[in-house]
């Protein structure tokens, strides 16, 4: 059995994390699927998801802040649209996670959250969540 969720959501500034866990847990939810997987992906090629520390926002300031030292926006970027640094950080970030579903829960670490990484400015996005029973 799988079942798929289509979020939206609205960013509101470039290079920004937003929590979407609670998004991913109702979309547990609804399945029923006690025991499987999770995988969320996001189609856009200048946002990413990750899974990273919850409990203190700081860290995600600091990713976003490192991930700006490493990729800065270069006039040298041939691209048109002037957003290769975002289209670098999505690939560096990357697209989808799998996470585990064990008893209709997802099996996240104490201090794990799910984001949505906008590297591209004020969108708006989906994201796609797909639950497999096994």
């Amino acid at each position: 059995m799988a079942n798929v969720e289509k979020f939206e959501i609205q960013t509101t500034a470039r290079n920004q994390m937003i929590d979407i866990t609670k998004y991913v847990e109702m979309a547990v939810k609804k399945s029923g699927v006690k025991n499987g997987i999770c995988v969320i992906h996001i189609p856009h090629t200048t946002a990413g998801v990750t899974i990273n520390e919850n409990a203190d926002l700081d860290v995600c300031d600091d990713i976003i802040f490192h991930l700006n030292t490493l990729i800065p926006n270069l006039k040298t970027f041939k691209h048109f649209e002037r957003n290769s640094d975002s289209h670098l950080k999505s690939s560096i970030i990357g697209c989808s996670q799998t996470v585990i579903i064990e008893n209709g829960e997802l099996l996240l670490g104490r201090w794990q959250g799910i984001y949505f990484c906008e590297f591209d400015g004020e969108r708006h996005r989906k994201f796609f969540v797909k639950i497999i029973e096994g």
